[in-house]
């Protein structure tokens, strides 16, 4: 799990611009909705970011059938 903290820049239409602490020089655009509730700019953030490995292998797996279905078809 990797996990950085991030301050809330600005609020433009609807989009939060979130900019990565300590050298602040490295910017994130989201949509403020996928924020938690009242959410306003200069709070500081906490962003959690994890691999989902066996929905990953469950999409390929997928794809992959769908793929053989149309190869299959002609």
């Amino acid at each position: 799990m990797e996990s950085f903290k991030v301050t809330l820049d600005i609020i433009e239409g609807g989009i939060a611009v979130l900019l990565v602490r300590d050298e602040e020089e490295i910017n994130i655009n989201i949509p403020l909705i996928l924020l938690p509730s009242g959410s306003k700019e200069d709070d500081i953030l906490d962003i959690v970011i994890t691999r989902d490995v066996q929905k990953t292998e469950a999409a390929k797996e997928r794809v992959s059938t769908l793929l053989e279905k149309l190869k299959n078809k002609n």
